[in-house]
């Protein structure tokens, strides 16, 4: 791996640790009682733009919970600014996308078990 992929992977991390420490502060109740889980974060390579993978449960409140954390995204984007701002000078735009893999599994393990 070269040098720059892996400072990007180590920005995402820190990005990562960062939003979801927000988010469980916030707590459950602002988020219509739904336990969201920042499962990756990947970063542009000129670390402008940041996509945002969450998992959210249960899944009947993704729509409503992608809608809240989509109308929060300015204000999210300003509280990682405060709390990284010795680490990074610019805090990247950010993008919440639904990450469907524990979605996935489920249905995995649902055809497993029908057998």
């Amino acid at each position: 791996m070269e040098e720059g992929s892996t400072r990007l992977l180590k920005i995402g991390k820190e990005l990562q640790r960062t939003l979801a420490e927000i988010i469980r502060r916030k707590g459950m109740a602002v988020y219509d009682g739904a336990m969201i889980t920042v499962s990756e974060v990947r970063v542009s390579p000129d670390l402008s733009f940041a996509k945002v993978y969450v998992s959210i449960f249960p899944s009947a409140k993704q729509q409503k919970v992608m809608e809240m954390l989509a109308e929060q995204t300015k204000a999210l984007r300003g509280e990682m600014g405060r709390e990284m701002a010795k680490q990074l000078r610019i805090i990247p735009e950010i993008v919440f996308c639904l990450d469907t893999t524990l979605d996935y599994v489920e249905h995995i393990d649902s055809l497993l078990s029908s057998k």
